[in-house]
């Protein structure tokens, strides 16, 4: 698996594992987990995801628990997480509406309590989920730089946020944000043109993927011309659809991070298969062609 340098002290696996759906599963054990954890590392995938509000609030504390029984793990992980979201939870009974919270105070606390739940020193980076309307820029920017200075996070990026947004916060930052994890597949390619992924790629900002498989929106009815090609070209290839839709992204030069999550042991093993693949610009632009209902102009 191929590895990037995000910082100078910090690499992260190609492939990203997803762990959102930690808590959806009939089995949250730590033994469970750590069997999904080694599954991945045993293909090289060795950065996982996670948000302060995963599963209710839940999945990071689900992690925490088996890097508890297996401390040993932790030091083949890269751990991104997130906050900033404020959802309404029974964990949360006096709290009216879902509303964002970019303060100093709340970025702080939501570290200090995902390291508590996660059982770990540091987190290798973190990240700010949505862009916030009532954000102060220079608050949070100071806070993010001081969470580094102090070693609490390695290193700081942000998910969902427009180019105008990234450079806002830049402005009031002495460290770089190092990643954007955005909504992006085959079905929602518009950061291809639209300037998010020009951007990211001008400022060495990392790329990542979420969604890389549309919510499943590939293998819907009305996409299944777009899904026989796909799996046309990945029986050439001995791996199945979903993987060429991944091989897809991985293709991009701008070095796209797809994250990837799934309970499934089987599919879970089956997670670097895109890799496989060294698709052709052609075989490419085919595929974006299908995707897009109409050929380029």
């Amino acid at each position: 698996m191929q590895k990037l340098n995000i910082t100078e002290n910090l690499d992260m696996s190609r492939i990203i594992y997803g762990m959102w759906r930690l808590g959806d599963d009939t089995n949250t054990s730590a033994k469970h987990v750590q069997a999904k954890i080694e599954t991945c590392l045993e293909q090289g995938i060795t950065t996982f995801d996670q948000a302060d509000i995963y599963g209710d609030y839940a999945s990071e504390e689900i992690l925490g628990a088996a890097l508890k029984q297996a401390p040993q793990l932790r030091d083949s992980m890269q751990i991104i997480t997130k906050c900033d979201i404020m959802l309404t939870s029974d964990k949360y009974p006096n709290r009216r509406v879902k509303y964002y919270d970019t303060s100093a105070a709340h970025i702080t606390a939501s570290v200090e309590n995902s390291l508590r739940v996660m059982n770990i020193d540091q987190i290798d980076m973190l990240l700010l989920h949505r862009p916030d309307p009532l954000m102060d820029a220079a608050e949070t920017g100071a806070a993010l730089d001081d969470l580094i200075t102090s070693g609490k996070i390695k290193s700081a990026g942000v998910s969902n946020f427009k180019p105008h947004d990234c450079s806002l916060l830049l402005t009031f930052m002495n460290q770089p944000l190092v990643a954007n994890q955005i909504e992006l597949s085959l079905l929602e390619n518009s950061a291809l043109t639209n300037g998010d992924l020009a951007f990211m790629q001008e400022c060495g900002i990392a790329p990542m993927a979420w969604s890389a498989l549309a919510g499943g929106a590939l293998f819907a009815p009305e996409n299944a011309t777009l899904l026989d090609n796909l799996a046309r070209i990945g029986a050439d290839h001995g791996i199945d659809a979903s993987a060429v839709a991944v091989a897809w992204l991985l293709a991009h030069p701008a070095k796209i991070m797809p994250v990837l999550g799934t309970n499934n042991l089987d599919r879970i093993a089956k997670l670097s298969d895109a890799t496989r693949m060294d698709m052709d610009r052609e075989t490419w632009f085919e595929l974006y062609e299908i995707a897009n209902g109409h050929e380029v102009a």
